[in-house]
């Protein structure tokens, strides 16, 4: 879900009057441009240059400056009090040509404050709108809640829009149901629909090609991109595998890899690394179902893992644990890398901690020194060394002028060996479980040694085969001169098993991840960037460009157009992995057993708060046992915390800070840091939505209609009000055995609980289906209650 952060659209465009406000429809344009419909619709591809008043470049161009202006303005209702603030013009790199666009942005401010901007841009030869999108600074915008306009009203509007500002496009547009689709339903107003409609080429998809909408829930358009290139050549689709076919060839063309990874949010104590089968999404040939290579761009970073680890055996032992001194902190750096003569120690630091994953009591010493030159400052050199083993954890020289070469420097091959020379030394004990990762070499091909900089090397570790996420090593070595610039290695002091553990089998884990992938036929379009014989990768491309120092001519442009079968993912309400050992899926952030799908009640079908009870199911605010939620039973005090504190945090897990410590003491005596609410009654007693009392907070316990009260107006923020209850008029039949009246008066008043025949009922257990329509109504109240900022 994504929240609108931005403030409402300046046009205040709502879909019912969108031919209205976009006062010149399509077809009226081409009574002075060419149609639209005939005009050409390229897309911009992922090279850009923009040069603002370019007029040479844009003097070419069908349409001015002027006229630019004069269309986006008919296009889209901008108000008198919006003032042009700047017109660039693009060139946009298609498949095979370019586009040209003016891109204008309008700017409103008062008292010289920014209040709001709206951005749109109009291909340059055709007039067809680009792109449109608006903010504005409008802090009294109140979103309601539940939402006026949900996903599938949104996109009606999205369609309905298309059809004005791009018909050519409308019969060749497939909505892509799973982007933007928010898996639970929202708990808040603020919510901005996602809207992609991909590209239909032969009945097959091709989504590098498509119009994105987005509209916020109260019915306002937001943006507006439409991204489109009609110089590409799409193969003939010819005789493809059929769905079921595709699923089986990727079936077994899939390859998953185990990883140990670590869930960031275990609770407190140590940290559990897990094996997981992790499968990454791949393509096959939609014809022949051979397994075709990654897409999209060329990425020297990957580098190549090599096949063995650097020693079949460990060259050494790890070194006993003990303490260092920081003269013996600094020898460690010496005899490890030398220190280069002038060298000054300016700052040293001693740390003691406990390590946040393994549990682990860590020593560790900082050093920083300041390198001179001819008495002058030549740069800087840091290190972190553990101070009980003296292993270097982190080295980092900087100098801040060329040390003179011969000119030769050191190949990829020479810096290579140094790297894992350097590696061996520092950790002699896992050299039989560090793998290179080696370079692209064409990267490198014809460089000087100055152009090169450095070599960038890492690791990667590997146990019982499987890589550890969590773990790095990283080796910087100066191409000019060889030396080693910085070294970075953080390996987690975790016990692993002495042997590989039983694990489920590769065909198993891939049953697994089909359910959470689908195959989808698709065009894939593969680009790959040349300067001067060489490959390079599109930020390099983009760089070059941006600073002057190239041209898009001066960039070769290789395109391929492929039919594929490619995995994708379906929608997911938690980032999940594959635990290797049992097969069950496990939530990336705790570790703890989740299910693929959202769990669903079986027993509040035609039940009177059917709605409200999905809701908090969905959240998790309340659990399901074999099944049912049990609408009737007695709501407990530690289901009625989670309840409010997921309320008022719109659903998201509770990041409570005091858990990140590790040693964060439970506050109450019966609520441990090992409990499933222990975050969220934390979270409510630093939020003041409880009291700490005799220390005991008694989760069980059930709740009355009185304690409910009193937590849902602490959480509009009106208890301390409540306190003045002589301020209400409570003429409940049974007031006198109300405790808190205020509350009760301000909960009944805002309709979020009722009373039965004239009685507010204070001691009667609250069920779960009560609390939940309680807590829907807090929901509808928050929104309506909230204040707005004065502006004066």
């Amino acid at each position: 879900m994504r929240k609108n952060k931005g403030g409402r659209l300046a046009l205040a465009l709502s879909v019912a009057m969108f031919a209205s406000a976009l006062s010149m429809p399509v077809s009226s344009a081409s009574k002075e441009l060419t149609s639209m419909e005939e005009a050409s619709e390229g897309t911009s591809s992922a090279v850009q240059v923009n040069a603002v008043d370019a007029e040479g470049e844009a003097g070419a161009s069908k349409i001015s400056k002027e006229k630019a202006e004069s269309l986006i303005r008919q296009y889209v209702n901008i108000p008198e009090d919006y003032v042009l603030q700047r017109t660039s013009y693009q060139t946009n790199m298609l498949t095979e040509g370019k586009r040209y666009e003016w891109d204008m942005q309008f700017q409103k401010q008062v008292n010289g404050k920014h209040i709001g901007n709206i951005s749109a841009s109009i291909d340059a030869d055709s007039g067809q709108l680009m792109s449109f999108s608006s903010y504005v600074d409008n802090p009294s915008a109140k979103p309601t809640f539940p939402l006026k306009v949900d996903r599938k009203e949104a996109q009606r509007m999205a369609e309905e829009l298309i059809g004005e500002l791009a018909a050519s496009y409308k019969t060749q547009l497939r909505l892509d149901e799973a982007y933007g689709a928010d898996t639970l339903p929202p708990l808040t107003g603020g919510v901005v629909h996602q809207l992609r409609y991909e590209r239909v080429v032969n009945g097959n998809l091709f989504n590098g090609n498509f119009i994105r909408i987005s509209i916020d829930s109260e019915g306002h358009l937001q943006s507006f991109r439409l991204v489109w290139d009609d110089t590409i050549t799409f193969p003939e689709a010819g005789k493809t595998l059929t769905m079921e076919e595709a699923r089986a060839a990727l079936e077994k063309a899939a390859k998953p890899e185990l990883y140990y990874i670590l869930p960031y949010n275990q609770g407190t104590g140590a940290a559990k690394p897990y094996l997981s089968y992790q499968l990454q999404p791949f393509a096959i040939d939609a014809v022949s179902g051979e397994v075709l290579g990654e897409d999209r761009y060329y990425d020297y970073r990957r580098g190549e893992v090599s096949a063995d680890p650097l020693t079949k055996l460990p060259l050494g032992s790890k070194p006993e644990s003990g303490q260092l001194s920081e003269k013996d902190a600094i020898a460690a750096v010496k005899d490890s890398f030398g220190l280069p003569e002038g060298s000054e120690l300016v700052s040293s630091s001693f740390n003691d901690y406990k390590d946040e994953r393994t549990g682990k009591p860590q020593l560790q010493w900082h050093l920083n020194w300041v390198l001179k030159k001819d008495g002058k400052e030549a740069g800087n050199l840091y290190a972190s060394v553990d101070g009980s083993t003296g292993v270097i954890q982190s080295f980092n020289q900087y100098s801040n002028h060329n040390e003179a070469n011969d000119g030769q420097g050191v190949t990829l091959e020479q810096a290579l060996e140094k790297a894992e020379s350097a590696v061996k030394e520092q950790l002699p004990w896992l050299t039989d479980k560090l793998y290179t990762v080696k370079p692209d070499e064409k990267q490198y091909d014809s460089k000087k040694p100055e152009e090169i900089g450095s070599y960038y090397i890492s690791f990667v570790h590997k146990v019982h085969g499987a890589a550890v996420q969590y773990d790095y090593v990283n080796v910087n070595i100066d191409a000019r001169t060889g030396e080693v610039r910085s070294f970075e290695a953080r390996i987690a002091d975790f016990d692993y098993a002495y042997r590989t553990p039983r694990l489920i089998s590769e065909p198993a884990a891939v049953t697994h991840w089909m359910d959470v992938y689908k195959p989808q036929l698709t065009y894939r379009l593969l680009e790959q960037y040349w300067l001067d014989g060489q490959p390079l990768p599109v930020e390099k491309v983009n760089l070059l460009i941006a600073s002057g120092e190239r041209v898009p001519d001066d960039i070769e442009k290789k395109s391929t157009v492929e039919l594929v079968y490619l995995l994708v993912s379906r929608p997911l309400e938690d980032s999940v992995f594959l635990d290797a050992r049992d097969g069950q899926w496990r939530s990336e952030e705790t570790g703890e057993a989740t299910s693929l799908d959202r769990p669903r009640a079986t027993d509040i079908e035609g039940h009177w708060a059917e709605h409200s009870l999905e809701l908090m199911v969905a959240y998790k605010a309340l659990d399901l046992k074999d099944g049912e939620v049990r609408p009737g039973a007695k709501i407990t005090r530690g289901e009625l915390i989670k309840m409010l504190v997921l309320a008022r945090n719109s659903g998201r897990f509770v990041s409570y800070d005091g858990l990140a410590s590790k040693e964060m003491r439970a506050s109450f005596n019966d609520v441990s840091a090992s409990s499933a609410y222990f975050a969220y009654v934390e979270s409510a007693l630093e939020q003041n939505l409880i009291d700490r009392g005799d220390g005991n907070f008694e989760p069980d316990a059930t709740v009355s209609r009185d304690e409910m009260a009193e937590l849902i107006v602490r959480a509009l923020g009106y208890n301390t009000l409540a306190e003045y209850d002589h301020m209400f008029k409570v003429n409940f039949k049974d007031a006198d055995s109300i405790a808190n009246k205020g509350q009760a008066a301000i909960v009944v008043g805002l309709k979020i609980m009722t009373l039965s025949d004239g009685k507010f009922l204070p001691n009667k257990e609250v069920t779960r289906a009560e609390a939940s329509i309680a807590f829907y109504r807090y929901l509808q109240k928050r929104a309506e209650l909230q204040e707005a900022p004065l502006r004066i």
